[in-house]
């Protein structure tokens, strides 16, 4: 995974001043769907990937401004249809006006981004492959904002409009494991210039049953492997550092990638410690 991440960068680095610069391009060059191919690289780098190409467009902008290049030349080169919008970015950026780099010779930089492995304290992760058949998942979805850290305020909404009646029917489908409530995402938005965009959650059970009721929403998934890792401790800081870890560590290293199938995750709250919880990250992959 490294040498796919490492070609995307490269890919990025020569389209930078392309119009058609797209999530879906960079996802298909690095063989990953669009929303896994953001996880991976946000876990890795910390920043999403909208932030990272605005940041280097930014910095070579600099660089020309720096070189004589006129300042609205500059702007409409790297993708800014005003010279008002190519300003605020540039100042909210650098802390200074595109002019003053012109004039005064200011500037700040924002490296090439480099992907390499390194070893974290030797601390292995748990985790357990299986084979499923395929399943259907089924439950009460909405697309919400796309969010990586945190607590999703509209994930939050979701899980609270959930009525006894789905709630009943759901747990009445529920026929395979994990025998759990299930959060899972998919369909995110392929235009990662809009920021982080939207994708669609999903909160409900898995099951191998087809008829389900208009109250519920139904996602099939087709047979695959999982690779399953287990965690306890704070939540959610605990669930979340775990995902981070697969996307940073385990997948870049393994001997597993990841496929175009819905990600999902499960947790149960430990009814003696406040705010502590048993949980795992189920993740789609095969073989390399």
């Amino acid at each position: 995974m490294l040498k796919e991440l490492n070609h995307v960068i490269d890919y990025i680095e020569a389209h930078l001043t392309d119009d058609d610069l797209s999530l879906e391009i960079i996802s298909e060059y690095a063989g990953v769907s669009d929303y896994h191919f953001r996880k991976i690289f946000f876990y890795l780098s910390r920043l999403t990937l909208s932030e990272y190409i605005k940041n280097r467009k930014l910095s070579e902008a600099n660089k020309d401004l720096l070189n004589g290049e006129k300042v609205t030349d500059v702007a409409f080169k790297y993708g800014y249809q005003s010279m008002d919008g190519f300003t605020r970015a540039f100042k909210k950026w650098s802390g200074f006006l595109p002019s003053d780099a012109v004039k005064k010779g200011i500037s700040k930089s924002f490296p090439k981004l480099s992907f390499m492995i390194t070893v974290k304290g030797g601390i292995s992760m748990k985790f357990r492959i299986e084979d499923k058949p395929a399943f259907n998942l089924v439950g009460v979805s909405k697309r919400v904002p796309m969010q990586f850290e945190g607590v999703n305020n509209e994930i939050v909404k979701l899980a609270m409009s959930i009525t006894d009646e789905q709630k009943n029917e759901m747990h009445s489908l529920q026929n395979i494991e994990p025998y759990e409530i299930v959060n899972a995402s998919y369909d995110a938005d392929a235009d990662f210039l809009k920021e982080e965009g939207d994708l669609t959650h999903l909160i409900g059970v898995l099951t191998t049953e087809n008829q389900v009721s208009d109250q519920l929403d139904k996602v099939p998934v087709e047979a695959c492997t999982w690779a399953i890792f287990p965690n306890e401790g704070p939540f959610p800081s605990t669930l979340q550092e775990t995902m981070a870890k697969v996307y940073s560590e385990w997948l870049v290293s393994s001997d597993y990638e990841v496929i175009n199938v819905p990600a999902f995750s499960f947790t149960k709250m430990d009814k003696h410690k406040k705010d502590y919880a048993y949980s795992e990250v189920w993740v789609p992959v095969r073989k390399k």
